[in-house]
């Protein structure tokens, strides 16, 4: 983690658990279950990926936690049920269930939740405003909604330690999103619009919409399978900091300015997720530290 008065800076990895990683960063004979313990001694933040594909147990939650340091960020990724299959549409109780499968168990450690839209779901103002404006922004909020769902949750934590405030993130996969209303939209929520470089798959707008910016580098020439060279780290690492300072960078990838500029210091995470081949742990490491140059 880097962070002063210009802002704070958190770099991790899509996941942690990755058998092709053993050997090249994590060690030989290095337990599975340390792996998290082993990332977590080298980055600040990981993205919990099981919670994509199906609920998870608050033990899980707890153990994690348990295994990091008290600085370590976890974001945690929304169920695909909510965004892929129900694609945001009646969703209240699926959404108090997966607040209900342990996210809270966290407690400080809790960072954003990424909601991922899928490629085939288009810009609707009604469809994603009402979403968003469904999700709790406080802790004891989700609590509250999460115990009037804890149905087929196999391990439910329905309480939080206090009452924090809670963070989205949205990544968008349709070219629909290009359209200044959507960002005036997430701005009017505080939530993240993600910065996603996903070598030309999907579009990357770099909008800044909250006092947290999200990336999610997938690849810039191959998506999920290559590595970030030193001249592309020390270019994220320019937007990283500016965007912590507070600034917000335009360029061809901004859909509408933001007006004023803002100037207070903010959070930006950013999470590798080109892992087919090893690269993310490598790559992360060397953009804390290119970050670090910068500051």
């Amino acid at each position: 983690m880097t962070g002063t008065g210009r802002g704070l800076v958190r770099v991790g990895t899509s996941g942690w658990t990755y058998d092709s990683w053993q050997g090249s960063f994590f060690p030989d004979g290095l337990a599975r279950r340390r792996r998290l313990e082993f990332l977590s001694g080298r980055l600040d933040a990981a993205e919990v990926n099981g919670t994509f594909y199906s609920l998870q147990r608050a033990s899980s939650f707890r153990t994690w936690a348990a295994a990091t340091p008290e600085d370590f960020r976890f974001a945690v990724k929304g169920s695909r049920y909510i965004s892929h299959m129900r694609k945001l549409r009646g969703v209240e109780e699926a959404l108090g269930r997966f607040l209900a499968s342990g996210l809270l168990a966290l407690g400080p450690k809790l960072g954003p939740v990424l909601w991922q839209l899928p490629p085939n779901l288009g810009w609707d103002a009604e469809r994603i405003g009402e979403f968003l404006a469904m999700l709790p922004r406080t802790t004891g909020a989700a609590a509250a909604l999460a115990a009037d769902h804890t149905d087929r949750v196999p391990d439910p934590c329905t309480v939080t330690d206090e009452d924090r405030p809670m963070r989205y993130a949205l990544e968008v996969r349709h070219p629909s999103f290009r359209t200044p209303d959507a960002v005036e939209l997430l701005r009017a929520q505080d939530v993240a619009l993600v910065v996603s470089d996903s070598a030309g798959e999907f579009p990357c707008f770099d909008d800044v919409t909250a006092d947290l910016v999200y990336v999610r580098l997938h690849g810039h020439d191959e998506l999920y399978r290559s590595g970030y060279d030193a001249a592309a780290l020390d270019g994220w690492a320019a937007k990283v900091t500016a965007w912590a300072a507070g600034e917000a960078p335009v360029s061809g990838d901004t859909i509408a300015p933001s007006a004023p500029p803002p100037v207070a210091p903010r959070e930006v995470l950013v999470f590798f997720d080109n892992d087919a081949e090893g690269h993310a742990p490598h790559d992360a490491v060397a953009l804390r530290d290119a970050v670090a140059a910068r500051r």
